[in-house]
This record gives structure tokens, sequence and C-alpha cells, in this order.
């Protein structure tokens, strides 16, 4: 019989008593009384068993269609080793750890092979409460395709780059779980054939591109920038002068300021090198003033104590200019002006944003971070936004 037979409009508008087939064992059952639960049948030594899975429905307690077929896949697996559905299924419950418990120490073994600080508190930051709350309740074992769509929904479209991140990690979580046998059956997470099926595919959702307004116009808006009044004005400012990313100024220090070189930090970078950016004469007059208010190491702060300014905070800069882009757009528009209004080579203007040019191999060969030459290329973008030529 063919698998996956079966629609939600199919169930919802069941209302015949008895059992409809969605394929290989899984049944909608519709009792007398219009109740509707999901049940998996099955024959083990010449004996025909039915396992309930659950009230059909969306509410708590209930199951939709894609969860029983993410527990009637795990009655499957069983099946097939030759285990008993219903001892295996019930000792897992009483033994099984909460998806959070799980991610917590799995992360903890496997944080000395990632590169950088930065890297550890991404995944603790994308498993952890700040997305998956309601996920990290639930026994690992009893983890669902509906509970990885009410992490992802709500951020599908509107934080797409996290939301794929967020579903990769908790694919790979939901596979260590399976090796370590507190899982079985299909993962939930997983996206071909499965996800792809109930979510928008990635190529049609926003890919995290940063507005950005053309090269020619910047120079007109530093200067309705250099106006402004408030601390997050100079720090834009400084941002669009370095060709830095936001989250670099704001967590700038002042130890990271050597002279007319600002030495960010791996655990800073987002490729988790150290990056050296030589500062014009208008970023050290910037600099200049933010030391005369000096209250911290933090060279932007914001309104707490110790705490830099937040990335609400320079947006709202490019609010009140009725400015149509993000701070962090003023990175293409800088590498959009070096490669068509200037002669400096593509992999100088490349290096200035700290990307990686070529591969293993050519990156050997040009170990150097030409800063002699990024500082000429930065020069002319500095001289660039006050003239426009």
């Amino acid at each position: 019989m063919a698998r996956n037979r079966l629609t939600t409009t199919q169930c919802n508008a069941r209302r015949k008593a008895g059992k409809l087939a969605d394929g290989d064992g899984l049944y909608l059952q519709t009792s007398p009384n219009g109740n509707k639960s999901f049940v998996f049948v099955f024959i083990r030594s010449g004996r025909r068993r039915e396992m309930g899975l659950g009230p059909f429905g969306t509410g708590t307690g209930q199951v939709s269609l894609a969860a029983a077929r993410d527990k009637a896949d795990e009655v499957r697996a069983i099946l097939g080793r030759g285990g008993d559905p219903f001892t295996e299924l019930s000792s897992r419950r009483a033994t099984s750890r909460t998806f959070g418990a799980f991610v917590d120490e799995w992360i903890g073994g496997m944080e000395e092979g990632w590169r950088n600080e930065k890297h550890r508190a991404q995944w603790k930051s994308t498993l952890g409460n700040g997305y998956c709350a309601s996920l990290r309740k639930r026994p690992i074992g009893e983890v669902t395709t509906d509970d990885v769509l009410k992490v992802l929904k709500p951020i599908w479209r509107t934080k797409a780059e996290t939301a794929r991140r967020i579903r990769g990690r908790i694919e790979r979580a939901l596979d260590a779980a399976r090796a370590a046998g507190e899982r079985a059956g299909e993962n939930p997470a997983r996206w071909r054939g499965h996800l792809s099926e109930l979510l928008s595919k990635p190529e049609k959702l926003q890919r995290g591109h940063h507005k950005a307004i053309p090269y020619k116009d910047v120079p007109a808006f530093m200067v309705k920038l250099r106006a402004m009044n408030g601390a997050s004005a100079p720090a834009v400012e400084f941002t669009v002068l370095t060709a830095a990313r936001s989250g670099e100024t704001r967590g700038a220090t002042w130890p990271e300021i050597q002279g007319d070189i600002w030495v960010i930090p791996p655990e800073r970078m987002k490729g988790g090198r150290e990056h050296r950016v030589p500062l014009v004469p208008r970023a050290l007059e910037i600099l200049k003033q933010m030391k005369k208010q000096r209250t911290s190491d933090i060279i932007f702060p914001g309104f707490r104590d110790n705490r830099p300014l937040s990335d609400m905070s320079l947006s709202a800069v490019l609010r009140r200019l009725k400015v149509d882009a993000t701070v962090h757009g003023f990175r293409s528009s800088f590498r959009d002006w070096a490669g068509d209004a200037t002669d400096f080579p593509r992999e100088l203007a490349e290096a200035a944003l700290a990307h990686l040019v070529g591969d293993e191999t050519e990156r050997a060969y040009r170990r150097g971070d030409a800063l002699a030459r990024r500082r000429e290329l930065m020069e002319a973008w500095a001289a660039y936004l006050v003239s426009g030529k």
C-alpha cells in the first residue's frame, strides 16, 4: 500500500467511523462518537497488534499527521531489528533525557573541535532557550516534526539564515541522539523529502543580503551623518570608514587600538582570524572624540555601564536619516566603489573586508595582510567619502 496517502485536510474532514490508511501500518481511526486518533497495526509472532500513537490534532497532547508519521517510523525501526515497540518505547520514555539536557552535554563534548569561542556561543545560542525553549523541554526520544516546526515557523521568513542554521543544528543533535541510542526512526528535522515539503524552499526566502545604497550616494549620506548628534552616529561613521561589520565596531575596545591600527582579535571576527584595520585620520579623530567621554574599555558604549551600543541603535541612525539600507550594507557600497571606481586589485578590497580569497594553496603563499596597500585603499575611500571623487 502506498505511503503518505493521507492529507491533513482528509483527516480533518473524516467523519465516518473506522480506519483510514496512511500506508505501511499507520491508520487514522475514527470512533463512533467522532473522536480521531492514530494507531499503528503490525503482526508480531503471528499475532495482530495495535499500538495507539495519540489523538489527532494540533493542540497540547494531540498528534498531527506529520508527528504520527514520525512515531510510526520509530515503531517500524524497532520492528525492523526484531524488537518489541511496546517494551522499547515505554522503557525509553522512562529514561530519556530532554532535548535540552542532551544538547548541552553533546555541545560540551564537541566544543574542543570548534575553532573559537564565538562559534561555541552561536551553537549554544541557537539551541538554547532563545529559539528552542519549547523543544528543550521535550524528551529527546519523542521530538517530532511538529516540535521542530514550532521552532522554525516563527522565524522561517523573517530570519531565514538563522532558521536555516537552527534546522541544521537540530538535525545534527537528533542524529547524535540516535547514534547514542536515545532515538529511533527518521530524523524529523531532515530537509530533503521531509521539511522541504512543509516549508518554503530556501531559494524563495530572504537570503540575508543586506540592503545597501549606491556608492555614488554615500558621500551625501556622510554629510548628513556628520551633522547628527548622539553616540550612535560616530559609531556608524567609524564603521563606514573602516568597512567593518557593525558588530565589530560595537564591540571595539580601547586595548584593540594600537596607534593608527585597529587590531580585532580572532574571537570577535566572523572568520575566526585576527584582522588589522588601518585607521585613516578621520577615524582617529572620531576615536579622539570618544576618548574624552571614556568610562570603560568599550569605545562606543551604550546607555548601560560597560555595555556596547546595540545593533538597533545604529539602525536607528539610518531610519532617522530616511535611508533604506542597513549599516552592514555599506560594506557592499565600499566593495562596489573599489571594483568600479578604482584600480585597486580585487584581492586588496576583499582583504579589507576580511574575506578569504583563493584556495588553501594560494592563501598559504600570501600570508601577509597587505597592510600598507590596504592603508592606501582606505585613505582613498575616506577621500571619496568627503569629495565624492
